[in-house]
């Protein structure tokens, strides 16, 4: 399958990313899907805005055997795959100059070390890569990456930051005052483990059997890191999101929390690189079905609406069994019912009946419903909810002090 932009029938997807206009904001991720110049074409045609090549270091990787595997019961990945398996110059005389041959705009990713980036990413940009994007450990090993890079490369220089760093937001904030043109967050979290049980062993080969985790399970991570990024960088518009970006909904959450971009790698992995031309066509119809046009309109749209304190009152459930034209919303699946841990709320199609004395207005029977026949909305804060709000905030507020006083 190939993405057609025309074939777009709602909002306009295409951004503005570091002097770039690329058709769409997904990005594919450094990994499998980028081993070489194949590997990227086909996910440019497939609709990616940019694509970034596997990790370039002095020497190529070499992988154990068994070195990705998925995370049962979640569209979630484990690896200890290494960076690029094939040697830099390959990456500088093929790999790169057929990909921008092609017409998608190049990413050149470079690990791990200063030593490296000095001996890599001059030649990544005669190579003709329009960005180069650092990738380290750690952040005291990435400023002189990144300082080095910036004196010695013309084209932009993005940063991927990483949630095992011990302060994501604070370290992301130095690579800016750095000078970084564009930030990725985040990197895979890990160490991770998997067991198999038939074998009683690590399923992972890696010389210690852990490996590093990508996908859905990682999504809410990532995304409180973008809104914390976002929210203390308000004129940052050069970041884009990468981890657990599974579809259409999962990329307007990471817009909407302050990324332009959204990186894409399992998802792809898992359902085929042509489900990106899918998740493209779906991120055009859902915004335009939200009310927004394009990219700028959705990008940051959360921030301003995030709680300034703990919000105290009663959920008003409207249970709607049929559609308009008569057909069942309602499916019966009672998985409303499963969940409630108060044992509050029971269906009886087409009636439903909630007992507000044992209900907790927790929220999670209107998430799960598979259909939207349950909905909530707040219902108006009474003089007892405003007293429960001020004593939360009282008793957070006591217990900062007691910690304090304390040392914990």
């Amino acid at each position: 399958m190939m993405f057609e932009k025309e074939k777009c029938t709602g909002a306009d997807i295409s951004i503005d990313y570091c002097g770039h206009k690329l058709q769409s904001p997904y990005i594919l991720s450094s990994g499998p899907l980028t081993y070489g110049s194949e590997g990227m074409i086909k996910g440019f045609k497939a609709g990616c805005g940019a694509v970034v090549t596997k990790t370039i270091r002095m020497s190529a990787a070499i992988n154990p055997v068994c070195h990705i595997g998925k995370i049962k019961g979640s569209d979630s990945l484990i690896n200890c795959e290494k960076w690029a398996d094939d040697d830099r110059h390959i990456w500088y005389e093929k790999h790169i100059p057929e990909t921008v041959a092609a017409g998608a705009v190049v990413i050149g990713s470079v690990g791990h070390t200063l030593e490296e980036a000095k001996c890599i990413v001059k030649d990544v940009e005669k190579a003709g890569a329009h960005m180069i994007e650092l990738v380290s450990y750690t952040v005291d090993t990435m400023l002189p990456m990144l300082d080095y890079t910036k004196r010695h490369v013309d084209i932009p220089v993005i940063c991927k930051v990483s949630a095992n760093w011990a302060n994501t937001p604070e370290a992301t904030n130095e690579l800016l005052k750095h000078g970084a043109d564009g930030i990725c967050a985040i990197d895979s979290i890990g160490p991770t483990l998997k067991i198999d049980i038939e074998k009683a062993r690590p399923e992972m080969m890696s010389n210690d059997g852990y490996g590093w985790l990508t996908g859905s399970a990682i999504k809410p991570i990532a995304l409180r890191i973008n809104a914390d990024i976002a929210k203390a960088n308000p004129d940052l518009h050069t970041m884009y999101a990468s981890g657990g970006c599974m579809s259409a909904d999962d990329a307007i959450e990471f817009l909407m929390a302050g990324a332009i971009g959204c990186g894409v790698c399992t998802a792809p992995m898992l359902k085929g690189t042509d489900y990106i031309t899918k998740m493209c066509y779906d991120l055009s119809k859902r915004l335009k079905e939200l009310g927004y046009n394009s990219i700028n309109e959705v990008h940051r749209a959360a921030l301003p609406n995030f709680p300034k304190s703990e919000y105290m009152c009663d959920l008003d459930f409207h249970f709607q069994p049929f559609k308009e034209d008569g057909s069942k919303k309602c499916i019966s699946c009672k998985k409303c019912e499963t969940v409630c841990c108060y044992d509050a709320r029971t269906l009886e199609f087409p009636e439903m009946h909630v007992d507000r004395d044992k209900c907790r207005s927790c929220g999670l029977c209107v998430d799960i419903c598979p259909t939207g026949a349950l909905t909530a909305g707040f219902m108006a804060q009474t003089e007892k909810d405003l007293k429960k709000a001020a004593d939360s905030k009282q008793f957070y507020a006591d217990s900062a002090k007691w910690q304090a006083e304390s040392n914990l």
